[in-house]
């Protein structure tokens, strides 16, 4: 297939991927209405159905044995959202105000998650140990989100750490509900979801084999298509839906895409088809994506709540950040 038709299928795919996932997401927004899920959670099925194109982009190369190209579609996916969806939605908004106990909520389990990718992506702990490590995080946050305040006392966490709990997630619900308000499914949502679902996962297989043939043609490295083409391509959809929130105010909710979509993303994405496929070894390029995902994660929220949310210049820093990440990644490529 020559070079011209394999861009054209790619662009194609990437277009296909990125239209469906919209119609994926709207679907599975009905379904969790639906079955009851609550807002918060209904925010982190939103974010998963959004992440469809890179999670099967970065399970499609891991498989074929391109462990740069995999590692980067997530790890260089999660940079991108953070310059993207807080960055430039701050830049455009002017501010995304932010609560300090939603920052804390969530930035404890962003950090942690980003802490664990770069540890098994260094070659520390195998992607099982990370595997385990990132569900001991996010499923304690899945259930302080699904559960009512009185259920949390039950738990049995100390009354002012469910008070604390509870505020927090009645915080990033405030700003979740008029975001994410879908009416309940029916038997077609289910359907076109699955049609979705297939769709978005064909389209992100051929947008990663196209991507990947034309990059050992031109000798462009994993790395560069994994962390850069691929990882901003397949983010766009998560980018368009923040920028959406922060322009009209909603700064918690476009946090929790971001930071949702990132822990996602890392834990679906790259440590558990790791596990069953392999990360390959441990490499000089892979590690400097990783440790700009944790330190872009950690100034990220220092701002946000040093400032109780990201202003301009916050913004500028951060998207700052995501062009000094590009130009590392080209000169180590």
């Amino acid at each position: 297939m020559s070079d011209v038709l394999l861009a054209v299928v790619f662009v194609l795919a990437a277009a296909v991927s990125l239209a469906t996932s919209w119609m994926l997401v709207s679907r599975l927004e009905r379904i969790g209405a639906r079955i009851g899920l609550s807002e918060a959670l209904l925010g982190m099925l939103a974010a998963l159905a959004a992440d469809a194109p890179e999670i099967t982009a970065s399970v499609t190369a891991l498989a074929g044995h391109h462990s740069r190209i995999g590692a980067g579609v997530v790890i260089g996916s999660n940079v991108f959202n953070l310059a993207a969806l807080l960055g430039l939605g701050a830049i455009v908004s002017g501010e995304i105000r932010l609560h300090r106990r939603v920052i804390i909520l969530e930035g404890i389990v962003a950090i942690t998650i980003a802490v664990i990718c770069l540890g098994v992506v260094l070659g520390g702990p195998g992607p099982g140990v990370g595997l385990l490590a990132a569900v001991a995080v996010l499923v304690p946050y899945l259930v302080i989100s699904g559960v009512s305040p009185q259920r949390l006392t039950r738990l049995g966490l100390p009354r002012p750490w469910a008070d604390w709990l509870s505020g927090a997630i009645a915080e990033e619900e405030q700003e979740l509900e008029p975001a994410i308000h879908p009416s309940r499914a029916d038997t077609r949502d289910v359907v076109l979801a699955l049609l979705a679902t297939v769709v978005v996962v064909g389209a992100s297989i051929a947008m990663e084999l196209t991507a990947s043939t034309l990059g050992e043609r031109h000798h462009v490295t994993g790395i560069v298509i994994g962390g850069l083409v691929l990882a901003g391509v397949t983010s766009l959809p998560n980018a368009v839906s923040a920028l959406y929130l922060a322009i009209r105010g909603r700064g918690a909710a476009t946090l929790s895409i971001a930071l949702n979509s990132n822990a996602l993303n890392v834990t679906v994405g790259l440590l558990l088809p790791g596990l069953l496929v392999g990360l390959g070894a441990p490499s000089g390029q892979g590690s400097l994506v990783a440790a700009w995902y944790v330190g872009l994660t950690a100034v990220t929220l220092g701002c946000a709540y040093a400032s109780r949310g990201l202003r301009r210049a916050h913004g500028a820093l951060i998207v700052g950040g995501y062009f000094a990440f590009v130009a590392a990644v080209l000169i180590a490529s």
